[in-house]
């Protein structure tokens, strides 16, 4: 293991809108390069085994408080971290803002630190996975070679960017080459410098839902250090190398569980015509899309939390020879 890089040790940060669930305790896991990383984890009471969020890119473990709630409701135990580069993880650039990605095995490697040192000796099984945009792609990744998950549910999952006005060409190109040129840490034009801030909300990409909108920068206000601006063009060149392997992830046998789909009917993020592609023809893909959703599911507008938490429901709760 290299030298390690400590965590931020910022502990969990509650907000009267936002207390930190009963139970959720945090510690600290080391990835195999020395990377610190801010985990945390709640024991279920139902007997129903343990969901592991694996969170978005720029999310933070507060943001899913809310749905670490619900699980617990349900008799679910929990388990989340912090990737790195963002939330009270390790940061590895100087501006804190920016992120420091050049491959996503970074990102496995950190998935595969939390459950060998905390989920594995520490969580109840069954183990399911709960993968949201970036998180998404990781676990499907990780399905491909471990044998961790009995069912994963991937929310709005990154399985293709959208190019907005950019032409195909340059979105292919450009990120790789400016990261080639040394130039990876600066942010794509048109991306944020800086964290979300409660006057971003009207043009917001994420969720229709102002209040759960101002609950997410109110803690960053709290708490500056769990903020991350947008993406790089050395994590957008990192996405799309990764992105070039997502059709091996459909072939015969490489999924050994049931997945289920959730996309955003109004995503504007990643891909939803990529993941319904996808799914498409899988049969071991369960494949559900909510029109009237953003890309934030989870911190969308409750009727369609409702929705996608009823969807999560009926596919956990379908015996093991089913689908949703």
């Amino acid at each position: 293991m290299k030298a390690r890089i400590p965590p931020q040790f910022i502990d969990l940060v509650a907000t009267p809108d936002n207390p930190v669930p009963e139970g959720l305790t945090a510690r600290e896991v080391v990835a195999k390069d020395g990377v610190g990383l801010r985990a945390a984890h709640l024991r279920g009471s139902g007997g129903k085994g343990t969901v592991v969020i694996v969170c978005g890119r720029g999310d933070f473990i507060e943001r899913y408080f809310e749905t670490i709630n619900d699980l617990a409701l349900r008799g679910y135990g929990v388990a989340i971290f912090d990737f790195r580069d963002q939330g009270g993880s390790a940061r590895r650039n100087r501006n804190i803002y920016r992120d420091r990605i050049r491959r996503f095995r970074e990102y496995d490697a950190d998935l595969a630190a939390v459950m060998n040192q905390m989920v594995l000796p520490d969580c109840l099984p069954p183990y399911h996975a709960l993968g949201h945009s970036t998180g998404g792609l990781i676990v499907l990744r990780a399905l491909k070679r471990r044998i961790w998950f009995e069912r994963a549910i991937l929310s709005a999952p990154l399985l293709g960017l959208r190019r907005g006005g950019w032409p195909r060409f340059a979105v292919r190109v450009l990120p790789t080459l400016m990261t080639a040129l040394g130039l990876g840490s600066l942010f794509v034009p048109g991306q944020a410098r800086r964290p979300l801030r409660a006057e971003d909300f009207p043009d917001n990409n994420l969720t229709g839902d102002k209040r759960r909108f101002l609950r997410s920068t109110e803690i960053l206000e709290k708490e500056p250090r769990l903020g991350l601006g947008g993406a790089t063009f050395g994590w957008v060149a990192a996405a799309l190398d990764a992105l070039r392997d997502v059709g091996s992830l459909r072939k015969s046998g490489a999924l050994r569980i049931p997945v289920l789909i959730v996309s955003a009917g109004r995503d504007r993020v990643v891909d939803t015509g990529a993941a319904r592609q996808f799914a498409n023809g899988s049969e071991r893909i369960a494949f559900v899309s909510i029109a009237e959703a953003r890309h934030d599911l989870l911190s969308e507008v409750s009727e369609v939390r409702e929705q996608f938490l009823a969807a999560f429901d009926s596919f956990l709760e379908a015996s093991p020879g089913s689908q949703a």
